[in-house]
């Protein structure tokens, strides 16, 4: 029986998303456990690891948008029985990942200090985004290797392997986290540098277990890293990879501007708002690890043009998630005060960040039904229709109305610009679903 064609939906999505839910979820607890520690060397520190992170996210966004253009082709390629093509794209986006890694070199060792000058003038808060941003940047090289193996085994249906190598190397930033940046065990106290470290070695550590599982591990995909690099491919990636990497950028370039915004207001907004983009990360990524369960399904269902199995996977993978979101807002809602506690937050935070969090986990419900189309148009190569219903929950209605409302509601008003930009982007996702998928759908059903 082949699972991806013959597997009950709900029973398949969950054997396909619990394991990267697990490793998400890990990582997730590592980015919290991060601030949380650094949190401990004060606001300068938290402020300044807060600003570093939209170049973070940026390499991720990168390395996953590469990631989900060979997965989406990969499995395609396995649906239709093709694995010679498949093969091809793999070792194409090999390839690729390196490539991309190189420009996080220059970023790292060139642009750090004139990016964090963008948002503060203040020394320490320079200092410490210069420590901890020359190394996470410069050195994404594993992490990018590590990515496009994982998103190789997931498009073989292999959801287990990918989740033991993110776990491993979450384990290891969260053991790392407090040697290096206190010096136990007789190490060196390295501040924001150690934090940085950790999570350097975290990464390395997941790469060379990838390469080693990859090698010894039975799949329909085989590595040719003597063929010649052929930029056709690179263009049939980037086709998917662009969109996704746009979508996943977003975030950065949101959190960078609203960093822009609020610091114009108080540094305690810009360190709470980094705490809050560290904290949904807990709701989010589970939600996307459904959603790398649900887009090899739905792709492989697409190239056997098994379009009623499509529909049932993509109602089940809703209900899904709106459980795991809902759950997301009242836990945000419900438990404000102590979770802002585990990082050391003074009395003005606490003012500022429980009546703040409270606003902004109205938005996670809300936004079910836009991150489930995105994954859906992405897994049918429709990338424009995921990067337009992105655009729309992350940027083209957040920052205009944030710059418009934080005149009249203060910071409250940056915090209420994300609910209403889900409530809107989820009525496009609607209208979408209803025309432009079932037209594709349609139109090549009766080619």
């Amino acid at each position: 029986m082949n699972q991806m064609k013959d597997k009950p939906i709900f029973p398949l999505l969950m054997s396909m998303a619990f394991p990267p839910m697990i490793s998400m979820l890990i990582q997730s607890l590592y980015n919290v456990v991060d601030s949380i520690f650094v949190a401990k060397l004060g606001e300068d520190a938290l402020t300044a690891v807060s600003l570093i992170f939209p170049l973070q996210n940026f390499s991720l966004a990168m390395s996953v948008g590469l990631g989900v253009g060979m997965n989406a082709l990969i499995a395609r390629h396995l649906g239709a029985n093709e694995e010679k093509k498949a093969s091809y794209i793999a070792t194409q986006g090999i390839y690729m990942s390196f490539l991309h890694s190189l420009i996080f070199v220059i970023i790292g060792l060139f642009l750090i200090q004139p990016f964090l000058s963008l948002f503060t003038t203040k020394q320490s808060v320079l200092d410490y985004g210069r420590q901890y941003g020359m190394i996470v940047i410069t050195l994404t090289f594993a992490s990018f290797i590590h990515i496009a193996i994982e998103k190789m085994f997931q498009a073989c249906g292999n959801m287990v392997v990918p989740m033991i190598m993110q776990m491993v190397g979450a384990l290891v930033n969260i053991i790392l986290d407090p040697i290096l940046i206190f010096g136990y065990f007789h190490m060196p106290a390295l501040g924001v540098a150690g934090a940085a470290i950790a999570t350097i070695i975290g990464q390395f550590s997941s790469c060379i277990l990838s390469i080693i599982l990859f090698t010894y591990l039975k799949t329909p995909i085989h590595l040719h890293l003597k063929t010649r690099l052929h930029f056709s491919a690179f263009k049939e990636i980037y086709a998917i990879a662009i969109p996704s990497c746009l979508m996943m950028c977003l975030p950065s370039i949101l959190v960078s501007l609203l960093n822009m915004i609020l610091s114009l207001s108080s540094q305690t907004a810009v360190a709470f708002f980094g705490i809050y983009y560290k904290l949904q990360t807990f709701v989010y990524m589970p939600s996307n690890g459904v959603i790398q369960g649900m887009r090899p399904i739905i792709s492989f269902n697409y190239g056997a043009r098994d379009f009623k199995r499509m529909k049932e996977t993509i109602m089940i993978t809703t209900k899904t998630i709106g459980a795991i979101l809902l759950a997301g807002t009242v836990l945000f809602i419900v438990a404000t005060k102590p979770i802002l506690s585990l990082f050391s937050a003074n009395e003005t935070m606490m003012t500022m960040g429980i009546p703040g969090l409270r606003v902004l986990a109205l938005g996670f419900v809300i936004s079910t039904f836009g991150i489930v189309m995105s994954g859906v148009f992405e897994a049918i190569g429709e990338g424009k229709y995921s990067l337009f219903i992105s655009l729309l929950r992350q940027f083209i209605l957040t920052i205009p109305l944030s710059f418009i409302l934080i005149r009249y509601f203060g910071v409250m008003g940056v915090w209420i610009t994300f609910p209403i930009s889900e409530a809107i982007a989820l009525i496009v996702s609607w209208i979408l679903y209803k025309s432009a998928y079932h037209h594709h759908i349609y139109q090549l059903d009766i080619a």
